[in-house]
């Protein structure tokens, strides 16, 4: 199984993944991705910073496989307070 890593770029500033995450292919690593991100913004909240954060997910060899822009994390959240029948 693929290692993925998710690498968060602030501004100029990176924070790096250092152990990384087995998953089965870049459609997971990005849900991972999306998650993580909503977990931030919840506890954090929306600063403009974070706004323009993104989450860098590379491979083992260091090769970014896909790049994931805090606020594109928002966009089709399905509305969890519409009433389920």
């Amino acid at each position: 199984m693929p290692k993925y890593f998710f690498n968060t770029r602030i501004g100029d500033d990176l924070i790096v993944d250092p152990d990384g995450e087995d998953l089965r292919n870049p459609d997971r690593a990005w849900e991972v991705a999306r998650q993580m991100i909503l977990e931030v913004l919840k506890s954090e909240g929306t600063q403009p910073a974070l706004m323009e954060a993104v989450i860098e997910v590379t491979d083992d060899d260091g090769e970014v496989v896909l790049e994931f822009p805090f606020t594109e994390a928002l966009l089709d959240v399905p509305d969890q307070s519409a009433t389920r029948h």
